[in-house]
């Protein structure tokens, strides 16, 4: 397995819309982390979906500056 060591450590500056794009997915990522709050007992399990969700914008948002430069 060959790792791009610049690429995964190295700053991104947005371009064109990537920025627009980025607050997109956060943004959606807010609104499920919220519903979880609003519709799940905290526990456990919310605890982690949440996390989950959190991972899965940052790994979005990777996808977006990482490769399309």
């Amino acid at each position: 397995m060959s790792l791009d060591l610049e690429k995964i450590f190295t700053y991104h500056p947005p371009t064109g819309d990537q920025a627009e794009r980025c607050e997109s997915i956060r943004t959606a990522g807010k609104y499920m982390a919220t519903l979880v709050l609003e519709r799940c007992s905290s526990n456990r399990e919310s605890t982690i979906a949440i996390r989950k969700i959190e991972e899965a914008v940052m790994w979005a948002n990777a996808a977006i500056a990482r490769n399309e430069q």
